[in-house]
């Protein structure tokens, strides 16, 4: 039996788990895990589960310690430090001339380990610059290129319903989207409708997606012959949310009428 929570380094970040290893703590709980970059800081987000060992994928590294007031200290210190870290990067890769966009900067607990986010349009040769970079700063450097979408998660920014991005305030995965669930919700298929700012599909495209299909399975299907108050129809279109169906008369005009005045044939 292993004892596991979850614990996240960003606010919206990925949910990573360790082996509490008898160690007494619960959600929004500070702790110091050991990870492969070192020590780092993070939250608990879900509380401790007792889980069957057979149950576990992979051996889970452990929490060191519930954190400490200097815990968090030395980590918002190594955040003001990460800051001029990027500073830094930034002023070696314009010296360098490479073509990429550094994004941000992350130190370990100890400070003994830098990882540099960036985005590049292109495979960019960085191996001088994490040289240099480490010869001044004095510690072990990474450079980790990112996608688009992680890029957004990164910078931020507002969505095009207003809001800040929901890559930013609550979705620390992203889950796969496909132009389908556009199709499906009768979105047009305008880049500029469906795209987000990271130029990739809308997440929000995904919400609904389900409830579409589940709807839609409901209805009769285009072209499709029913039966009416009014007579003999034809489907001319459907209206998902309304639960009403667009329909064709005989006599050449075009009603919306609610889904339980009609039947048809199924199937």
């Amino acid at each position: 039996m292993s004892e596991i929570v979850g614990v996240r380094f960003q606010q919206v970040g990925k949910i990573y788990y360790f082996d509490a290893a008898g160690i007494t703590v619960e959600v929004n709980d500070y702790v110091v895990v050991e990870t492969s970059h070192g020590q780092e800081l993070g939250k608990v987000v879900i509380s401790p589960k007792q889980v069957l060992s057979s149950d576990i994928t992979e051996p889970l590294k452990s929490v060191v310690r519930k954190a400490q007031a200097e815990d968090i200290e030395q980590a918002q210190q190594q955040q003001e430090k990460a800051v001029k870290a990027l500073a830094k990067c930034r002023e070696l890769n314009e010296k360098l001339n490479l073509r990429m966009k550094l994004l941000s900067a992350q130190y370990n607990l100890d400070g003994s380990h830098l990882t540099i986010f960036f985005s590049s349009e292109k495979r960019v040769d960085f191996r001088e610059l994490v040289r240099e970079l480490s010869r001044s700063l004095r510690t072990r450097v990474e450079l980790r290129q990112v996608g688009a979408r992680d890029e957004a998660k990164l910078v931020g920014g507002l969505g095009k319903c207003g809001f800040p991005l929901c890559c930013i305030t609550f979705l620390g995965e992203f889950a796969p989207v496909s132009i389908k669930m556009a199709k499906e919700q009768d979105i047009a298929l305008n880049p500029m409708k469906t795209s987000g700012i990271c130029g990739r599909l809308l997440c929000c495209l995904g919400y609904e997606y389900d409830q579409y299909q589940a709807m839609k399975e409901r209805l009769p299907e285009l072209g499709q012959e029913v039966s009416t108050s009014l007579g003999r129809a034809k489907v001319v279109g459907n209206n998902p949310l309304k639960e009403a169906v667009s329909v064709e008369l005989e006599t050449g005009a075009t009603v919306e009428m609610p889904l339980n005045q009609i039947t048809w044939r199924k199937g």
